[in-house]
């Protein structure tokens, strides 16, 4: 097992590279083929019509598991797909151990209906930390890495997300209402003030990518699920964003959070954001 950090460090440092390959393999054998190809029979629903899953995000979820925990030993995987099937499972991203938390399919509804807006998520964590991300789109062969001190990159280019243009309306990318308590729903009512433009969101990864290139000026979700934010959260870190919960606290990939949170361009807006959730609710 890797009990010091510097283990994860030098483990950062020379093989990157190899993660961000297993992640394009992924998606170019396992998703990609799939992608406006797929048949009924490989479409399941979980939870119900609007939580779905593929034979892409299971078999993608299965190859990333399998090679990632090689790349690292002693990690362990925590996988969207994996979780459902065994919900104990989440449990070790409170654990001592390495983690990588794996979204095969970020974004499956889109997928499903042959839009290209999902992307596939990796992070890897120890102790609650996420130490480095990566968020891979296929169909715009869009690829970022973050890694924690040391900045964020889109196809080797750096991140910089900056901060909303004076006098502009706030863009927020929300969680849809169907997927929010009532509670919940009346803090989101307070994003409909004047200066700011709500509107749902797509897929979550995409969405912090957004923001991290400085094309989206914040996100108010009301969900925990780690595999959907944890790569995300670093990479909007890492490119000078911030992200805050309703009591004013970053949030925690170990959950208990108070929802809903919001990560954004810069630490001002992350404030004004939790600022308007906290007057709607």
């Amino acid at each position: 097992m890797i009990e010091h950090m510097e283990t994860i460090d030098e483990f950062l440092a020379r093989r990157t590279t190899d993660v961000e390959a297993a992640v394009r393999k992924a998606a170019a054998d396992e998703i990609m083929p799939r992608f406006r190809q797929l048949a009924a029979h490989e479409v399941d629903e979980k939870s119900g019509p609007h939580d779905l899953v593929t034979d892409a995000d299971r078999k993608a979820e299965k190859y990333l598991t399998e090679v990632l925990g090689k790349l690292l030993p002693g990690s362990v995987v925590v996988g969207e797909e994996a979780v459902h099937a065994n919900p104990v499972t989440y449990e070790a991203i409170q654990g001592e151990a390495p983690v990588w938390i794996v979204d095969p399919v970020d974004g499956t509804r889109q997928f499903v209906h042959g839009d290209p807006g999902f992307c596939t998520l990796v992070a890897l964590a120890q102790r609650g930390v996420v130490l480095a991300s990566w968020t891979y789109a296929p169909v715009r062969d869009q690829l970022a890495v973050a890694v924690r001190g040391r900045g964020a990159l889109l196809n080797g280019e750096p991140l910089r997300a900056g901060a909303p243009a004076p006098g502009r309306a706030l863009e927020v990318a929300t969680s849809h209402p169907d997927y929010t308590t009532d509670d919940q729903k009346r803090a989101l009512l307070g994003l409909r003030a004047e200066g700011v433009a709500p509107r749902s969101c797509g897929s979550a990864g995409l969405e912090y990518l957004a923001i991290a290139r400085g094309e989206l000026d914040a996100t108010a979700f009301s969900w925990e699920a780690a595999w959907d934010h944890a790569a995300g959260l670093l990479l909007v870190e890492e490119a000078g964003g911030a992200h805050l919960t309703l009591a004013g606290e970053p949030f925690r990939i170990t959950g208990g959070n108070t929802l809903p949170f919001t990560a954004a361009r810069d630490a001002a807006t992350a404030r004004r954001v939790v600022e308007l959730l906290s007057g709607g609710a």
